[in-house]
């Protein structure tokens, strides 16, 4: 368990919420969520919106989906103007009236930081971050399975077993590249991927999906055009 006892024996510093919200952060990027939850139960004091409504976003990243339920309904208590934060994160149905509103507020709030571009080839496995790639790419397959995605594998033209064909479109580079981006992007940060290839009918599918289920807009330049997934729909209409 992480606390802050040597702060204050050793210097003195008496730990802000920010600390305890920083360390949340850190727990949960790293998918360490059970210790995340255990860390703010331990809290001294009440922990702030500002800790659950972190933690809410990277359960969300990392597929519990249950952990994000419930703490969206303690933002909800106990600060009900962040709803479109939660909204951002797909947690809470916008009213009609505010659809327009809150879809301007989502485009026009791009990633804040961008260090490096990171290229893929289709099946790469020379990603420093490859096991957590593709253990995070596993995971999103049966959480997208569990409402209703059926790979589909006639875009694989290897003539190999149906297993290994649903291994091969998993590790198609925009979706190596969509992992990488989840992991190392700041919570409910909006998701770019360039492509100089049209995206295949079984990764637009999947991306649709996913940006349901995780609340997470995602924006794809391929060869022809475009596409913005949000709310499990696509900007082409699904006509590309």
């Amino acid at each position: 368990m992480l606390h802050f006892s040597s702060m204050i024996r050793d210097y003195g510093i008496v730990p802000s919420m920010e600390h305890y919200v920083s360390v949340v952060d850190m727990l949960g990027s790293a998918g360490h969520l059970d210790e995340a939850l255990e860390f703010i139960e331990k809290i001294p004091f009440e922990p702030s919106v500002d800790v659950w409504e972190n933690f809410m976003c990277l359960c969300r990243v990392h597929g519990h989906l249950e952990h994000g339920d419930h703490c969206a309904e303690l933002v909800k208590q106990l600060d009900p103007p962040q709803l479109n934060e939660q909204t951002k994160a797909g947690l809470v149905p916008l009213k009609d009236s505010d659809l327009k509103q809150n879809e301007k507020k989502k485009l026009a709030s791009p990633l804040e930081v961008i260090s490096r571009v990171n290229e893929y080839r289709a099946g790469d496995t020379s990603h420093p971050e490859n096991d957590r790639i593709y253990a995070l790419l596993i995971s999103l397959k049966e959480h997208m399975k569990e409402v209703g995605y059926v790979p589909e594998t006639r875009y694989v033209l290897h003539d190999i077993d149906q297993e290994s064909k649903e291994e091969a479109i998993l590790a198609h580079s925009e979706r190596l590249a969509f992992a990488n981006d989840l992991l190392t992007s700041p919570a409910c940060a909006q998701i770019r991927i360039n492509k100089n290839l049209r995206v295949c009918g079984d990764c637009h599918a999947a991306f649709k999906i996913v940006s349901k289920i995780l609340g997470r807009m995602i924006v794809m330049r391929d060869a022809k055009r475009f596409h913005h997934f949000n709310e499990g729909i696509c900007s082409c209409g699904d006509y590309w």
